[in-house]
């Protein structure tokens, strides 16, 4: 049976490789490919059960279309096609081209993704988004302070002695990366875990640290008092690579460890100690997680925890530095400025960026000259995993029309007008680049899609021609039809990297100008050329302090008041997000929701394991069967994130659509609840 090498796409830390076996034109068998350093005992459950996604009979094979009496039903690719012509020229010569939609969601990686917003330019324009729903804080907080968004490669962690694992799960969500992390503790190194929840991940670890949720910034102060004040800096480093320290050393003054107990609920002792294992273990890594990152102070959070490296020397060497995202493989295109979208050859005008990710249904509502009348959504399911999902279900449905491409029925799917079926990853080539390791990967086409599944470029070739883009334009912008000439398309864009196809064939390859260890030539991209603690760029671009200050979380839960609890709502290794649990291999492990409860809170409130609860606040609620949970923080609850309306517990029923302090990220995490009896 022919064995194909290839690689997962989906939004992942891991990026993992994989041999995957073909037989009689269906996938059948998963195995590593050891190839790749960072994922050689291949993927997760979740890459294992591509073997029932692939051929899974929930997915969607042909056209949907909405029928008169409001089901969706197969219609061919004519009609289909037809129809959603139809709806983009007369909303286009109404309105204007910007009336249009355009919305991405991150469901899969691939240099083929920009196709996309090509074609609407040739259309004429669109309306798209700004930021990110995942990690632009703690991406800029990352640049502000050292210029650039890359870390040691996943292996070095090895080499640390001291890992302080700081608001993430890697045993659930970068499952790869415990392996290089029990190597390490192999060879003597201590783990610490800050988390409000004792995570799987934890239990690993020697110190658990446990602070409110949305305080961290205020922990990371106390924690820098106390080097401060005990002399565990690196003055020499500092001298030499730190701008900002003695404004620094300023902020943290009136941060006590007893006055960041009362804020975050640490005990004293407890930061002592971390403060001590900071200061005098060496070498020390911080492993920071995305979730820390969205709440509406969070930038400034990431910028007080990397602080904690940079006056103590410990960045640019082995096993020390900030393993929070590496963009050593974003070499075909800069991450661009969420301010500054438009590229030099494209006129303003053209592609209108008016709608910010985080607040996606209310800006949607209050869009005018033009407003919105279609929607395109691809690889994203916006409806579940946006913040505040009545708003966007109610923007959504206040379309004329929308169109989805999609896999699955998901919740944004089945509010379409029409639904067009996507191809997955193995009916297609196409090249991805990785956030957590430094491989460039060829994603080999392996399968033919079913009859009535097209490659998203064959969609837009299709269309383009009902709308009336000549067909020299489409040509010079989508590539295809065949693969012969997608490949040409990625080889094209290899090229200038030094780079061809035929690389590919023994595994994945090194990003070009790869680098084991970050920031080893000590140099910073920054303004002043070293670590800044204090940035100027902070207070003009965003507005926020200089210095990495903390401030409350714009909304926190109140003892005694209406929401006394923080809602958690962390990923699992289950699903990522709103993929793979409709799969019958995940519904086997995970089969429902629930909301975990500490004994305690759960005892004021008279419930028990596998009563029913309404969790709620003012913007929706949720009812689910009681987890009892003593490794949870008191004061909070958990529900996993990821499940669908119809599944009954999509969590953004109960988030706010608000931004983060710097990178225009979404913070679904500043969310206040209360627990009762259902």
């Amino acid at each position: 049976m022919p064995t194909f090498l290839t690689a997962c796409p989906r939004n992942c830390y891991s990026t993992c490789s994989m041999r995957v076996t073909v037989e009689a034109g269906r996938l059948v068998r998963i195995d590593p490919a050891p190839e790749n350093r960072a994922t050689p005992e291949g993927p997760c459950i979740k890459g294992l059960a591509y073997v029932e996604r692939a051929h899974s009979v929930e997915r969607i094979v042909a056209p949907l279309a909405r029928r008169a009496d409001g089901s969706l039903a197969p219609v061919s690719w004519d009609e289909a096609l037809d129809r959603i012509a139809a709806a983009l020229l007369a909303a286009r010569a109404e309105l204007g081209a910007q009336s249009l939609l355009y919305y991405t969601g991150s469901g899969t990686k691939g240099l083929l993704n920009g196709v996309g917003l090509a074609f609407w330019r040739l259309f004429g324009g669109c309306t798209t988004t700004y930021g990110d729903l995942c990690w632009p804080a703690g991406l800029e907080a990352t640049r502000l302070t050292l210029g650039d968004n890359s870390h040691n490669a996943p292996w070095d962690l090895e080499n640390a002695r001291l890992i302080v694992v700081w608001g993430k799960n890697p045993a659930e969500t970068n499952v790869h990366q415990i392996a290089h992390l029990d190597r390490a503790l192999g060879q003597g190194a201590r783990l610490v875990v800050v988390d409000p929840r004792r995570t799987e991940t934890a239990e690993r670890a020697d110190l658990l640290v446990q602070p409110r949720p949305g305080t961290d910034g205020a922990l990371a102060l106390a924690l820098g008092h106390v080097l401060v004040r005990d002399r565990l800096v690196d003055r020499d480093f500092v001298a030499a690579h730190v701008q900002g320290y003695e404004a620094y050393a300023g902020l943290v003054a009136p941060w006590t460890p007893e006055r960041a107990a009362t804020v975050t609920g640490v005990p004293v002792a407890t930061i002592e100690t971390l403060a001590r294992e900071l200061g005098t273990i060496a070498p020390v890594t911080i492993v920071p997680g995305f979730g820390m990152q969205r709440y509406t102070n969070s930038g400034q959070t990431m910028r007080a925890l990397l602080a904690l490296l940079a006056i103590t020397g410990q960045i640019g060497r082995p096993g020390a530095g900030w393993m929070y995202a590496n963009l050593q493989t974003a070499v075909f295109s800069a991450v661009k400025d969420p301010l500054d979208f438009y590229p030099p050859e494209v006129p303003d005008g053209v592609v209108r960026v008016a709608i910010s990710t985080a607040r996606l249904g209310r800006d949607m509502l209050r869009l005018a000259d033009p407003p919105l009348a279609v929607a395109w959504v691809e690889r994203g399911n916006p409806i579940p995993q946006n913040p505040e999902t009545p708003v966007v279900l109610e923007a959504f449905r206040r379309l004329r029309f929308r169109v989805v491409v999609e896999e699955f029925l998901t919740d944004t799917a089945r509010e379409a007008d029409v639904v067009l079926p996507a191809k997955n990853l193995f009916e297609q080539s196409d090249v991805i680049g990785a956030y957590w390791h430094p491989y460039l990967q060829l994603r080999r086409k392996v399968l033919e899609p079913p009859p009535d599944v097209r490659p998203e470029t064959e969609i837009y070739r299709a269309l383009g021609r009902r709308l009336g883009i000549a067909e020299e334009s489409l040509a010079a912008t989508i590539p295809g039809p065949s693969e012969a000439a997608v490949d040409a398309w990625l080889a094209a864009r290899l090229a200038p990297l030094g780079l061809t196809l035929a690389d590919f064939d023994g595994g994945p390859v090194l990003s070009p100008g790869y680098r084991e260890v970050a920031f080893a030539d000590r140099v910073f991209p920054t303004p002043s050329g070293k670590i800044e603690l204090a940035s100027a760029e902070a207070r003009t671009r965003w507005g926020v302090d200089e210095l990495p200050e903390f401030h409350e979380p714009q909304e926190r839960p109140e003892p005694g008041g209406r929401f006394p609890l923080a809602l958690l709502t962390p990923n699992t290794k289950n699903r990522i997000h709103s993929q793979f649990g409709n799969l019958e291999t995940i519904r086997r492990l995970a089969p429902a929701p629930c909301v975990a409860v500490h004994p305690r809170d759960a005892a004021e409130r008279g419930l028990a394991e596998g009563d029913r609860a309404r969790v709620w606040n003012d913007r929706g609620a949720l009812e689910l069967p009681v987890r009892l949970d003593w490794g949870l923080r008191p004061g909070c609850v958990a529900v996993t994130n990821g499940f669908w309306l119809t599944e009954g517990a999509a969590v953004n029923l109960l988030s706010a659509g608000r931004e983060t302090d710097l990178g225009h990220g979404a913070a679904f995490h500043d969310n206040a609840v209360q627990l009762a009896r259902a």
